[in-house]
């Protein structure tokens, strides 16, 4: 087993006082703080809710991920599957219809509720300028690593955006017929998994938790702007009509989750000071030091209606600067 699996690094339980607190760091850590504190490319490891427990809807996001033919698909077993209707034999081989048709009851849904998951629809990414063929590389290592006999599925490398990434189409329920359920541990647990492979075919790369290294772009924004693009969501044009009208107004309430965002913030500053003090000891007095800048230097905490605010008090200067000039 890999000397890093299950290193994970917990920022928060250097923060508490008592007979709970931390009072070393293992080399895996230091590992993880120097690459933090260097601000190492962060992976994404993000699972696509939509259209997982419908056989047809199945068979056109395998579509969508072979590009109708253009991507090859990639599968558990190391087929190669190319052309039109590459994909089109997976759902039935993967024995899809009959877990639709075992999932199916008498009963009437419940409201707003669909079946159980035929399969989960993951994605595997990596920041701008990442070789995409070893974003590939690290995806099929991970997924050999974690599902190899167990789960069938198959995978395609994008690079249609700026950020290579990995569609992932993972069956639900294993060969042992174990179903899959994925929680945020899991999805932290891959994230740290991804990253360890990228490490491995030699590129540098992280898995932290967002208030770790002081993010502060609101979680839903990427996704909602995305979404709006392709026009899909009307959340953001709502959203900011509704901080567009408490600017025009001058007032702009406080939140009740600003408070629980500064206090996460301030934990997470106490932390990294003292793991600083930790790396001192250990004699790591440079990494120490900048882990203490690091913490000085994140940028105020904001939520969703900060930062909706600020894009449109921007856009408003943009405007301006290029307005034509007029007697």
């Amino acid at each position: 087993m890999n000397s890093e699996r299950g290193m994970e690094f917990d920022l928060f339980s250097y923060a508490r006082r008592g007979p709970g607190c931390r009072d070393h760091l293992s080399p895996a850590e230091v590992a993880q703080i120097a690459r933090t504190v260097h601000r190492a490319p962060e992976v994404m490891v993000k699972v696509l809710n939509r259209g997982a427990t419908d056989l047809a809807a199945v068979r056109r996001h395998l579509d969508y991920i072979g590009r109708k033919g253009e991507v090859e698909l990639e599968t558990d077993d190391g087929q190669s599957l190319v052309g039109p209707d590459a994909g089109d034999g997976l759902p039935e081989d993967w024995n899809l219809e009959l877990e639709q048709c075992g999932s199916r009851t008498d009963l009437p849904a419940e409201p707003g509720k669909s079946g159980p998951r035929l399969v989960h629809k993951l994605v595997f990414s990596m920041p701008a300028g990442t070789p995409p063929d070893q974003v590939l590389a690290a995806t099929r290592n991970f997924m050999r690593e974690e599902f190899a006999l167990q789960h069938r599925y198959a995978m395609a490398l994008h690079t249609d955006e700026l950020h290579p990434h990995v569609h992932v189409v993972l069956k639900a329920v294993s060969e042992q017929g174990k179903r899959l359920h994925i929680r945020k541990a899991t999805l932290r647990e891959w994230r740290e998994g991804f990253a360890r492979h990228l490490r491995a075919v030699g590129l540098e790369a992280n898995a932290t938790p967002r208030q770790v290294r002081g993010e502060v772009t609101p979680r839903k924004s990427d996704g909602i702007y995305r979404a709006s693009r392709r026009g899909e969501s009307t959340h953001l044009r709502e959203h900011v009509q509704a901080v567009a009208r408490m600017l025009a107004a001058g007032h702009m309430p406080i939140e009740p989750g600003k408070v629980k965002l500064v206090q996460t913030r301030q934990e997470a500053q106490r932390a990294w000071n003292v793991v600083s003090d930790l790396l001192i000891q250990q004699g790591q007095a440079d990494l120490a030091a900048r882990a203490r800048r690091f913490a000085a230097r994140m940028p105020p905490p904001v939520t969703e209606r900060e930062w909706a605010a600020e894009r449109l008090l921007e856009r408003m200067r943009e405007a301006r600067v290029h307005e034509p000039m007029t007697r």
